[in-house]
């Protein structure tokens, strides 16, 4: 059974710009690439929706939304607002800005990979090839080069002569290591100005002998202020959003 059969169809429904791709049939789409005499329908529809629940994370896993729901999650410790914002809004908030971030990747996607498929002039493995180029160059930017010499060497991989020789099995986790250190180290650098808040209100309630208050709970409305009056959100997702191109 080709692997490529049913990995290019889910690949491209899942990153394929809207327009294009629900102007076609895409039970239609699943069927042209899972053709195949030897196997039944149900069998093929099977395999498809297993690739289907699994490929969402994988490509997640490829993108900007490691980096950034990693800050998100770190500015409301910070702010100390327990479930405020909730997680769905914040899953809401960094999905919709890994669109912003990787619409230049996925406009490549669709030109070079997406509609030559859909038009027929590229069959599965070369669509499967160019649709992967845009997102391998993505991570290769954002990749640091002891992470990728780090599970080069645990794959058993000397080093490579362009990055194109780079396979996404040492690729992927080098870039998911790179985004998690990228992203701690943002958190921490939005995490100190509120971690002075939390140590001044606690000298000033201590020094008045208030030590059965909560500090937390004096603090958070400082903390709320600030962030807002510096426009923390515009700022916080901006800079996001202008560190994957600096």
């Amino acid at each position: 059974m080709s692997v490529f059969r049913y990995i290019v169809p889910a690949f491209l429904l899942c990153l394929a710009l809207p327009g294009t791709v629900l102007a076609q049939d895409p039970l239609a789409l699943a069927t042209d690439a899972l053709e195949g005499p030897s196997y039944s329908l149900s069998l093929q529809i099977l395999v498809l929706m297993t690739l289907l629940t699994l490929l969402p994370a994988v490509v997640l896993s490829m993108s900007a939304f490691v980096r950034i729901i990693i800050v998100l999650s770190i500015i409301r410790q910070a702010l100390g607002t327990a479930q405020t914002p909730p997680n769905q809004v914040l899953l809401g908030i960094a999905l919709f800005l890994t669109f912003f971030v990787m619409s230049p990747v996925i406009s490549e996607i669709q030109t070079t990979a997406v509609e030559p498929y859909v038009e027929g002039t590229l069959d599965a493995r070369a669509a499967l090839s160019a649709g992967l180029a845009p997102l391998r160059g993505f991570m290769m930017d954002q990749t640091r080069e002891t992470d990728l010499e780090l599970f080069a060497g645990m794959a058993g991989h000397e080093q490579f002569a362009a990055p194109e020789d780079v396979p996404l099995a040492v690729l992927i986790p080098s870039f998911i290591v790179s985004e998690l250190k990228t992203a701690f180290q943002i958190g921490f650098l939005v995490f100190i100005p509120f971690l002075v808040i939390d140590l001044v209100v606690s000298s000033v309630l201590m020094s008045m002998g208030m030590m059965m208050l909560s500090p937390m709970l004096i603090s958070l409305p400082f903390k709320i202020m600030l962030f807002v009056l510096v426009d923390g959100w515009a700022l916080v997702l901006g800079t996001l959003a202008s560190s994957f191109y600096t």
